[in-house]
């Protein structure tokens, strides 16, 4: 097993991002973390008929295109994925060794899939949330990209990260500097599978693990009415290209 922790990097300026996020009924901020958790665990290789329900799932049913990300039945996959108990044992392992105790165990799971990723935060739909995804397709030269950070994480069959939501983030072909639509061309091979958990931040062995400090903004926090990302005082939005943060117009 490789385990990595990815400190923020130095920059000459970095953004200073908030997360406003329901907590319970009221809307809460708090700093969004600048650090990133990876590593590779073992998990068996999808058996191959249910690597052919996955393929015809995405052919058949889902109109996926370079970008997009889209949730897959998990429901129906378990019938064909005998280990998959066995994977989800391998990312809890993980977790208990960085010291997030059974949160895992306790969050929600989703299966997801994606042809590469425009760069985009969740902060806005999950702000009071980790994401915790393991990934279950072999190296298709995809990296997982924190652009604000200059992490590039190579996505193998095993590879496991737990990230802040509201961080940029996108999946790009190796070697590029963004993210080019033409690189997830119809007849490449180039999605990938993988396992989505949601880690309350709130919970103090995951917030601690991510560094993250809360309340920074209650004045502001009592007069939103809706999960958002602010950067630098002020609303922004990612650009799906370059994962930029960019003014609100």
């Amino acid at each position: 097993m490789v385990q990595m922790n990815h400190p923020p990097q130095q920059h000459p300026v970095r953004d200073l991002l908030t997360s406003y996020f329901w907590s319970g009924e009221v809307i809460r901020s708090r700093r969004v973390s600048d650090r990133v958790l990876t590593g590779t665990v073992d998990v068996p290789v999808p058996p191959a008929r249910l690597l052919a329900d996955w393929e015809r799932e995405i052919s058949s049913h889902m109109d996926l295109e370079a970008g997009d990300v889209e949730a897959m039945p998990l429901a129906r996959a378990l019938v064909r994925w005998p280990d998959y108990k066995r994977c989800v044992q391998a990312a809890s392992d993980w977790t208990c060794e960085l010291g997030l105790g059974d949160v895992l165990a306790a969050s929600d799971v989703a299966l997801m899939t994606c042809r590469g990723a425009r760069y985009h935060h969740d902060g806005a739909q999950y702000g009071g949330a980790a994401f915790c995804n393991l990934f279950m397709s072999e190296d298709k030269g995809l990296d997982l990209h924190f652009p604000s950070m200059g992490h590039r994480i190579p996505l193998t069959r095993g590879t496991v990260v737990i990230f802040d939501t509201g961080q940029p983030h996108g999946v790009i072909q190796r070697g590029s500097s963004g993210f080019n639509a033409a690189d997830f061309a119809p007849d490449r091979d180039c999605t990938q599978i993988f396992l989505t958990w949601e880690l309350p931040v709130e919970d103090t062995h995951v917030g601690d693990a991510l560094k993250v400090t809360f309340d920074v903004d209650p004045s502001t926090s009592l007069q939103l009415d809706e999960e958002q990302i602010w950067v630098n005082g002020a609303r922004a939005i990612v650009c799906p290209d370059s994962g930029r943060w960019c003014p609100v117009d």
